[in-house]
C-alpha cells in the first residue's frame, strides 16, 4: 500500500502554523455577491419581503463584514468594527456611483436593452461593482480582502482592476476581456475603455512601490481595444481618443487623437 514520507508532512504541517489566518476566498466571495444582490435586486438572488427584512440582510452583512477584519490576522491593526461602520455608511454614496457607471454603458453601448440587462449580464459592470467595494475597503486601510474581491471578479470577467485605482464617475467598459488597471492608475469621468486595454507601469521594481507608476486618464477619454499606455508620468489629456493597438509612454495634450496606422496589404488573383 502506498505511503506518505512522513518528513514532507511534517514540512507541510509546520508551514501551515506559520500562516496566518485569512477567511477563505468563498467566504470572501459569498459575503460581496449578497451585499451586490442587496444592492441591485435584479439579479433576483435575495428579494427580502419587507424593509425591515431588508434592514435585517444588511445588519447581517455589516456583521459579516466585521467577522471578516477580525479573522484576518492581516487586519490587526484595524479598528474593525469602525471600518465596518464607515463601510456600510458608505454604501448610499457607492451605489450611486454605480448606477452612473449603468447610465454610462446604457448611454455608450447600442447593444444596451435596458439597465436589467446590463446588471444581470454585463461583465463590464460586475467588474466595476466588485472593485467599487474593494475600493472603499481599501480606502479604509483595510489588507488584502479588497485584493481578493478585485482577483475574484478577474476570474469571472477576465477584467483585471487593482483596488487602489482611482476610478470616476460614469466608467465604461466595454467587452473588457484582458483590461488591466494597475494599483496606481488615475481615471477621471465619463471614460471608456475597451477590450485588452493595459494601464500599466513602465517598468517593473519593487523600489516603486509607494510612487505613482501608472498613468492618469483624464475626463472624457476612450481607449479602444488593444492600447497600451504606460508609466507614472504618462497623462492622457481630457476628451482625447486613443485608437486600437496603440503603445504609447507619453503624455498627450487634451482633445488628442492617437492612432496606429498598420500596413495592410490584400492580393488577390482574380
Amino acid at each position: 500500500m502506498p505511503s506518505i514520507d512522513p518528513s514532507f508532512v511534517r514540512q507541510l504541517f509546520h508551514q501551515q502554523q506559520g500562516i496566518d489566518p485569512v477567511p477563505s476566498n468563498q467566504r470572501i466571495l459569498h459575503w460581496v455577491q449578497q451585499l451586490t444582490c442587496l444592492l441591485f435586486p435584479e439579479k433576483a438572488e435575495c428579494l427580502p419581503a419587507s424593509e425591515a427584512e431588508l434592514a435585517q440582510q444588511l445588519l447581517t452583512l455589516q456583521y459579516e463584514l466585521l467577522e471578516l477584519l477580525q479573522a484576518t490576522q492581516a487586519c490587526r491593526s484595524c479598528n474593525a468594527r469602525q471600518v465596518a461602520d464607515d463601510f456600510f455608511a458608505s454604501l448610499p454614496s457607492l451605489r450611486h456611483t454605480l448606477h452612473t457607471d449603468i447610465d454610462a454603458l446604457l448611454a455608450g453601448d447600442p447593444a444596451a436593452r435596458n439597465r436589467f440587462e446590463i446588471i444581470r449580464a454585463y461583465p463590464g459592470f460586475l467588474a466595476i461593482s466588485f472593485y467599487r467595494l474593494a475600493h472603499q475597503l481599501h480606502q479604509l486601510q483595510v489588507p488584502l480582502i479588497p485584493r481578493i474581491i478585485t482577483e475574484l471578479a478577474h476570474a469571472q470577467t477576465g477584467i483585471d482592476i487593482h483596488p487602489g485605482a482611482s476610478i470616476g464617475h460614469h466608467f465604461f467598459i466595454d467587452h473588457g476581456t484582458g483590461i488591466v488597471i494597475g494599483e496606481t492608475t488615475r481615471i477621471g469621468h465619463h471614460v471608456k475603455l475597451y477590450q485588452g486595454v493595459t494601464l500599466g507601469a513602465l517598468s517593473v521594481d519593487k523600489a516603486m512601490a509607494n510612487t505613482q507608476r501608472h498613468p492618469t486618464v483624464e475626463d472624457h477619454v476612450v481607449i479602444y481595444s488593444g492600447a497600451t499606455i504606460l508609466g507614472g508620468e504618462t497623462v492622457i489629456g481630457e476628451h482625447s481618443i486613443i485608437g486600437g493597438n496603440v503603445w504609447l509612454t507619453r503624455s498627450v495634450p487634451p482633445y488628442s487623437k492617437v492612432y496606429h496606422r498598420p500596413e495592410i496589404t490584400v492580393e488577390t488573383n482574380a
